[in-house]
């Protein structure tokens, strides 16, 4: 051997080579790689894995002189390993074995069945029953625009939007993408701005960088088309947007690709203009909770109170109404309209709200097993419960048939698609097999050919005693038996002691301690007879479950409209039985700008009241319109100004979406954006003070608030000194009342800007009324016209349990500074010039002392003692 012939590297396994074949292809994903019972992950990937998932790392065996290192999990609880690691934004490559093992020469055969990923999750065992995983693709198109296209791979819904690149982020965070796919030649800046807006989103966003030749606008036009199935995009509205088009080529690309086939079920199509919606920004949904509460819990929130939905599909869509809320009011009064008739308020024409809540607690997610369906992902289990509710729907309709305006469009939409129950009755038995590769799927008398292969395997027992009765009076050996095992197969068992007696037929098989087990030419002839009808029939099972999967394709559109239907009853009924449970009342819409509540609550404090302290909620009046665009609502702190704040803005969103309200009436205007500025929070990882958060939040309201917007400001200026707050305080809210001239909730502490409606005309004091009786307070929760006279703070200040000595301390400190200041001359703060404010004094280190000292409590020596105190002190 050569010294060059020693020195070559050697080869990998037939195994690892064909492993790192499969890997090439997915290099930025982790690879599931079957084998036998378990998928393998090696080298980077079994790493990677094991830090992860806290599964054991191992080496075994060589591969190119090399240790292969790898990692496993069980093929049988691969789900909970998957749930995992998409919840850490990974990828996952799922890898089985296609071949024959029996007939393989060297390696089974093995491909990449799906790619598992955070936007394209269609597993039941992977999905959360409340929310869609969506899938979003951004490209930046020509003179700052931007074109997004987005789907739920599990609803079959593609949508389009564009937007200004000032608009990005809240764009994105109104979609709230679980996967952000971008061009790989994207601008670094942009790569930036997206990982920023990934990191801080409500749920984590992962990003995927994909081929920047797939963002095209011409091919995402052809897609688009070839998707829908049409000839033009007009009817959608469409066809100009040109960097959605780009967008939405590589959106469907890639979920084409993790699902392995074309995405037949998606037909719909959807443009989000940014004038259709009311504008819900990341503030006001955060500031509002409405589907997390501050601390990021899915628990108190609006979105928890409502949802008492029977299916998964019912709180998916009212998740969707409640973060998509439309500035057009019809399909609003519409669900108004349907949610009074589920009520009963007419009684000649009202189905029973309680009979359609139980008919529909029993159906299955129709929704995402007709995406299954299509994608031919679903399971046997999941097309019973699908031929139950499709026969369960009929029953919704003959309740829901006594209904008008949208409830009876919903009714005409429940007849399920003729011959699809039928067909999945004949073809699947009633309790099938969890798994379609163990059989028992398939119905008895569906197909003759599997009838009789399964005859084959059902008659085994019968035909074995037959046999045995046969050859024990053929042999006179009367304790011979005949068996079957996995190892051995079928064989005739016969003890040392009657040897002699065995026929010159018998084949040994097997040698035991105290017995010979034999095989005779009948019984290997039955034996292969009856092992090949065990694989065949179960091969025959799988083809015949795949020609049941094509028959159901054409039913896939009638199953999609059907979901929609029961997801819309099902919101519906959630809501009526909201509004009786809680005593809500229909809104009322009108044409004239104004926001008109009488007695409103707060929907979600209200409930926990209820429920913690069965105490009652104190409603509050709201009249805010032409005349009266501004309350500066002054009070106590835990007076209630922030909860009345936000049952304004919750009132207001629950009559957009087509909901009851909490309240006695209510009548709402015009509505286009709802802005909120409340609360103090650092933003460390873009390096962001509370001030600095505060002042951003403050600016974009101040850029985007029109006439018809609602704004919630709660203590602008509290992050700085106390002249530059009231400052800015007083321009911010002159701004929003002369400029913006929007619906305007303006809480503060400084009480300087009492002095506000005195010179604007659309502007009223207000104040939370609260009781002192010495050192305590009781805070009324009561909305009052006029100014507070007083906040309150060192009353609040123990009840959150300020030690004595420092309480004293600051009244003492607080009669001073009130003493000082009533001497002062109270600064113009609304003037256009800007006003000359004098410094206020500083108490020196003497005047504090002094104003410790209680003289009649002193002894004569300690008084001395303080009087040098004093002395060194000035």
């Amino acid at each position: 051997m050569t010294g060059s012939e020693a020195a070559a590297p050697q080869a990998h396994t037939p195994v690892m080579q064909q492993y790192l074949a499969v890997k090439a292809e997915y290099p930025d994903t982790l690879v599931f790689y079957r084998m036998g019972d378990f998928y393998e992950l090696f080298w980077a990937d079994a790493e990677k894995a094991a830090r992860l998932l806290d599964i054991t790392l191992t080496r075994r065996g060589q591969s190119a002189g090399q240790p292969v290192v790898m990692a496993g999990v069980p093929a049988h609880s691969v789900e909970t390993y998957l749930a995992r690691l998409v919840e850490l934004g990974e990828s996952v490559a799922i890898c089985e074995q296609v071949g024959d093992v029996a007939t393989a020469k060297g390696p089974v055969e093995r491909k990449v069945v799906r790619v598992v990923t955070p936007g394209t999750l269609t597993d039941a065992a992977l999905l959360s029953d409340k929310r869609d995983p969506v899938l979003l693709a951004l490209h930046a198109g020509e003179r700052g625009r931007y074109g997004l296209a987005w789907l739920s791979v599990t609803q079959g819904e593609l949508q389009l939007a564009e937007c200004e690149a000032a608009a990005l982020e809240s764009t994105l965070a109104r979609v709230g993408p679980s996967e952000l796919l971008y061009s790989a030649g994207a601008p670094t800046t942009l790569e930036q701005r997206l990982a920023a807006w990934a990191a801080s989103a409500e749920r984590r966003a992962s990003l995927t960088a994909r081929p920047a030749w797939q963002f095209d606008a011409g091919l995402g036009q052809r897609k688009l088309l070839e998707q829908l199935q049409a000839a033009s995009l007009d009817a959608w509205g469409a066809s100009e947007l040109s960097a959605a088009h780009a967008a939405a080529s590589a959106l469907l690309a890639w979920a084409e690709h993790t699902q392995g086939r074309s995405l037949s079920h998606v037909r719909e199509l959807r443009v989000q203009r940014a004038d259709a919606l009311i504008d819900l920004p990341p503030a006001t949904r955060r500031n509002l909770e409405l589907v997390r509460t501050l601390r990021g819990e899915e628990a108190p929130t609006l979105f928890s109170l409502l949802d008492t939905c029977q299916t998964g599909m019912g709180s998916r869509l009212l998740r969707r109404w409640l973060l998509e809320p439309a500035r057009d009011r019809s399909a609003a009064q519409a669900r108004i309209d349907a949610i009074g008739v589920l009520r009963g308020e007419d009684p000649s024409d009202a189905p029973s709200l309680g009979a359609l809540r139980a008919a529909l607690k029993g159906q299955a997610d129709v929704e995402r097993i007709a995406a299954r369906v299509a994608l031919r992902q679903v399971r046997p289990r999941e097309l019973v419960a699908l031929r139950q509710s499709l026969q369960n729907s009929e029953h919704i309709q003959s309740i829901s048939r006594r209904g008008s305006g949208l409830l009876a469009e919903i009714s005409a939409q429940l007849s399920p698609p003729e011959g699809c129950a039928a067909l999945l009755g004949r073809a699947l038995l009633d309790e099938p097999a969890a798994l379609l590769r163990d059989g028992g799927v398939i119905r008895d008398g569906f197909d003759a050919e599997l009838d009789e292969l399964r005859a084959i395997q059902n008659n085994c027992d019968d035909f074995l005693l037959a046999l045995e009765a046969r050859e024990r009076e053929r042999t006179g050996i009367a304790n011979l038996r005949v068996q079957f095992n996995k190892v051995h197969g079928f064989y005739i068992e016969v003890t040392q002691g009657q040897l002699d007696k065995v026929p010159a037929d018998y084949r040994r098989r097997q040698t035991l301690k105290n017995a010979e087990r034999f095989i005779t030419p009948e019984l290997k002839a039955f034996e292969d007879k009856a092992l090949s009808a065990q694989e065949r029939g179960l091969a025959r099972e799988k083809w015949l479950y795949e020609q049941l999967l094509d028959a159901l394709q054409p039913f896939v559109p009638a199953l999609t409209r059907l979901a929609r239907a029961l997801a819309t009853l099902d919101a519906l009924c959630a809501l009526a039985e909201r509004s009786l449970t809680l005593n809500w009342c229909a809104p009322q819409f009108v044409r004239e700008p104004c926001i008109e509540i009488r007695a409103g609550r707060h929907p979600v404090v209200e409930a926990r009241l209820a429920e913690t302290r069965g105490a009652a909620f104190i409603a509050n009046d709201t009249v805010l319109g032409a005349k009266t665009r501004m309350q500066i609502i002054t009070g106590p702190n835990m007076g209630g100004k922030s909860t009345y704040m936000r049952q304004v803005a919750l009132i207001v969103l629950l009559a957009s979406i087509g909901s009851y309200v909490p309240a006695t009436a209510c009548r709402l205007g015009p509505i286009d954006a709802i802005h909120t500025r409340i609360g103090a929070a650092d933003d460390l990882a873009n390096a962001q003070s509370t001030f600095m958060v505060e002042m951003t939040e403050a600016a974009q309201i101040l850029r985007a608030a029109t006439p018809q917007s609602l704004v919630l400001m709660d203590e602008i200026g509290r992050g700085t000194s106390t002249y530059d707050g009231l400052a800015l305080a007083a321009a911010i809210a002159k701004h929003l009342h002369d400029r913006a001239q929007c619906y305007t909730l303006f809480a503060t502490h400084y009480f300087e800007l009492t002095a506000f409606p005195a010179e604007h005309h659309a502007a009223v004091n207000m104040h939370v009324s609260a009781a002192e009786s010495g050192h305590d307070i009781v805070f009324l929760h009561a909305l009052e016209p006029g100014p507070a006279s007083k906040s309150y703070g060192i009353q609040v200040a123990r009840l959150a349990g300020l030690p004595a000595p420092v309480l004293q301390h600051a009244r003492q400190t607080l009669a001073a500074l009130e003493s000082g200041a009533a001497d002062r001359t109270q600064p113009d703060l609304f003037a256009t010039a800007e006003p000359s404010v004098p410094t206020a004094p500083i108490p020196s280190e003497v005047e504090l002392r002094l104003a410790e000292i209680d003289p009649d409590a002193l002894t004569p020596r300690e008084a001395l003692d303080l009087l040098y105190q004093l002395k060194r002190l000035v």
